[in-house]
């Protein structure tokens, strides 16, 4: 039984420190800053979350910043997602390269396994990004102080799943998930699902003799996809574990459900939830402006507050 999956929902990543983040993804980048909160299982920790106009599925990207709470530095290795691939306009790469560079990030131009004109770089905490040029995505981006409607990032294009032995994930990813191989280029099979194209595509690298991945700073936690609807999400927790995969409850996540599994090469991913969406607690116009807490750690709000580092918010939009 395959399951009707939609796309990636998101990304989220462990990281150093809140500001030099802001200031790469909402700055550099030019994402939009969507929610302001902290970590759901440790309140001392902001969660962001960036993406378009509203967070739409598929656009976004989180980070937990980790510094000054006793999180070493991971190491980037087999059972963990290692690239994340960003969707930008065609012909757009000379001014992301002129862009990030004058944010002091090194980029480097080439051409990708599949064909697509890549620009490489890494964030202030060692991330592993990409900016791939994609004609086919019509992903309105989100604009901001800097970025014109003709270079905004659409959105998550893909992510690449780094696996010793790349079949029994595939075999999983298609005969379970949905997912269909579209591509292969020596160790690296892109693998599409719903529609495919940007925000709806895997790449799995296989590389036998790859390190474990350890998570810690500087490496994605979890890619997370998208599932339509709550009882789908729990018929596919069901099949998942009659199939043997240890898998979490539905956690109320605020803004989706989600729960989390590992794929057979040790990627963990999470499925969530498309509604309620982000504007479940602000205003669309205002995401990301305010210190948002779930209902229940509101009792906790000054002691939040006085532990988080204060943070300078990215430029307004013009």
């Amino acid at each position: 039984m395959a399951h009707r999956l939609l796309g990636l929902h998101h990304v989220t990543a462990t990281v150093d420190r809140a500001q030099p983040d802001l200031d790469f993804a909402a700055g550099a980048l030019g994402l939009r800053l969507v929610k302001k909160t902290v970590n759901f299982d440790n309140h001392h920790v902001y969660h962001f979350y960036y993406g378009d106009a509203r967070g739409t599925p598929g656009t976004i990207w989180t980070t937990f910043p980790y510094h000054g709470r006793g999180v070493r530095t991971g190491t980037k290795g087999a059972g963990q997602v290692t690239v994340t691939a960003f969707s930008v306009p065609a012909g757009s790469l000379p001014f992301w390269q002129d862009r990030l560079s004058a944010h002091g990030h090194g980029v480097t131009l080439s051409t990708g396994p599949f064909g697509e004109p890549t620009a490489a770089a890494t964030d202030p905490s060692g991330l592993h990004i990409a900016l791939v040029e994609s004609r086919d995505d019509l992903r309105a981006g989100w604009q901001a102080a800097g970025v014109s409607r003709s270079h905004a990032v659409r959105g998550l294009h893909s992510v690449t799943l780094l696996v010793r032995s790349a079949a029994p994930t595939i075999d999983f990813l298609t005969g379970v998930l949905g997912f269909s191989t579209v591509a292969a280029a020596g160790d690296q099979s892109r693998l599409v699902v719903a529609a495919g194209g940007p925000g709806a595509q895997l790449d799995v690298v296989e590389a036998p003799d790859a390190a474990p991945a350890v998570n810690g700073l500087g490496t994605v936690h979890h890619v997370a996809l998208a599932i339509a609807t709550a009882g789908e999400q729990r018929q596919l927790r069901e099949d998942l574990t009659a199939r043997g995969f240890s898998v979490t409850p539905v956690l109320d996540r605020l803004y989706f459900q989600s729960i989390y599994f590992r794929e057979p090469g040790g990627v963990l991913l999470e499925v969530a939830t498309i509604a309620p969406g982000f504007a479940i607690d602000e205003a669309p116009d205002a995401l990301g402006l305010a210190l948002r807490l779930p209902p229940w750690q509101e009792p906790s709000r000054a002691e939040i507050e006085a532990g988080l580092d204060p943070i300078r918010p990215p430029l307004a939009r013009p």
